[in-house]
């Protein structure tokens, strides 16, 4: 195990600056170390840390949330209003829509199976996005419209709609059906993880206000809560709505409202512990991807994807209308809901091990998904973001 380790951390940090070297984006580097050190390659990363691979890219993922809560300012995301409130489950419908309309007839697959691939492919990653936003945040770029964190906030909901929709197709094409307490979920799931994580923020900012504690020993703290929220999402599975990423981004958020100044050095120490959790993550991710069903797949399953994220696109672009936001701005917002990466590698092959006929298929699209949008997306962003935004000195 720790042989593998060493050859994910090494290799993952060697190819993510040679990329970053030539302007590409580090993960793309970091995404072919994972395929090419993967089961399906070279099969040199051990089976046991690939039997956790889900556990540590929740912790990567908890990590990148927590920052994105301590760099929150819930006064921009209240000023944003309307459009960060659309950005979290219109791009979604537009894309699971344009999946249920196109791929029936290219893919040959039916309506439900199209539903269930539309859900697997439309859940944005907010590991892309949320430390793409943090870099313009602290560059100012975009800042005097709150850009960055409407993105943010809309990307980290967008994955709780998302998913329980998933679950609810995979429920009807088990031979259920899809009660209306499937779509109360959604709103329960947020607005409980908000408050919980708003509480938890509150109660820490009065622990760290009244004790001395050294600021290495309030991001463990900070850690192991985040870890308990995330827990006791599992634990109330099937009785109530509850998201735990949510609820770790919320907390972060709270706990910068009520204490900027020690939201800001903890954010600082987030920053540092990102370094390594970024490339556990994004190896990882692409140790998930079978490049034998990319291959496979043809011009058809890109040209589909191809194409749901061109009705996606619209679908940010209407979230858009009637703003402040000038058309370079749109764009913008459109180019940064492109990528994704961590939903995708987890539910991908969840309908092929449940043995339904479209599992073949749902997976290889999830593989393209990841392969094309996630380097695709973070190109565009670093690309795009000094000509489209404007600087806030």
């Amino acid at each position: 195990m720790l042989f593998s380790l060493s050859l994910v951390f090494l290799c993952g940090l060697v190819l993510g600056s040679i990329f970053q070297k030539i302007k590409l984006p580090n993960l793309l580097g970091m995404l072919i170390t994972g395929i090419v050190l993967g089961p399906y390659v070279l099969n040199l990363i051990d089976p046991k840390i690939l039997m956790i691979s889900t556990d540590l890219r929740q912790i990567a993922l908890v990590i990148i949330l927590t920052r994105a809560g301590l760099a929150l300012d819930i006064k921009d995301l209240i000023k944003v209003g309307r459009p960060a409130l659309l950005l979290c489950f219109l791009p979604a419908c537009f894309e699971i829509a344009g999946m249920i309309i196109i791929a029936p007839k290219l893919l040959g697959v039916s309506i439900l199976e199209a539903a269930i691939m539309g859900t697997v492919v439309a859940a944005v990653s907010p590991a892309v996005i949320v430390p793409k936003m943090l870099k313009l945040m602290e560059s100012r770029y975009g800042t005097d419209k709150s850009i960055p964190q409407m993105i943010m906030a809309g990307a980290s909901v967008d994955d709780v709609f998302v998913i329980v929709l998933f679950t609810s197709f995979l429920g009807l094409a088990k031979g259920g059906e899809i009660s209306a307490s499937s779509f109360i979920k959604i709103p329960v799931a947020i607005i409980l993880g908000i408050v919980i994580g708003i509480v938890c923020g509150i109660i820490l900012n009065v622990l760290f206000t009244r004790y001395h504690i050294r600021d290495s020993a309030k991001v463990i703290i900070l850690i192991s809560i985040a870890f308990l929220l995330i827990s006791l999402e599992k634990a109330l599975d099937g009785i109530v709505g509850f998201s735990g990423l949510l609820a770790v981004m919320s907390m972060g958020a709270s706990l910068q409202k009520n204490n900027y100044e020690v939201s800001k050095r903890l954010s600082n120490k987030f920053s540092k512990l990102w370094v390594c959790a970024e490339v556990l993550l994004f190896v990882l991710v692409g140790a998930t991807v079978d490049i034998k069903y990319a291959v496979s797949s043809g011009w058809i399953a890109v040209a589909t994807l191809i194409l749901v994220l061109v009705i996606r696109m619209i679908g940010v672009y209407i979230c858009m209308i009637k703003t402040k936001l000038s058309q370079k701005e749109r764009l913008f917002c459109m180019l940064s809901y492109i990528p994704k990466a961590t939903v995708q590698a987890a539910i991908g092959s969840i309908p092929l091990a449940m043995g339904l006929s479209c599992g073949k298929m749902v997976l290889t699209v999830a593989v393209l998904a990841i392969l094309i949008t996630a380097p695709l997306g973070a190109v565009l962003v670093d690309a795009s973001y000094k000509k489209l935004l404007k600087y806030n000195p």
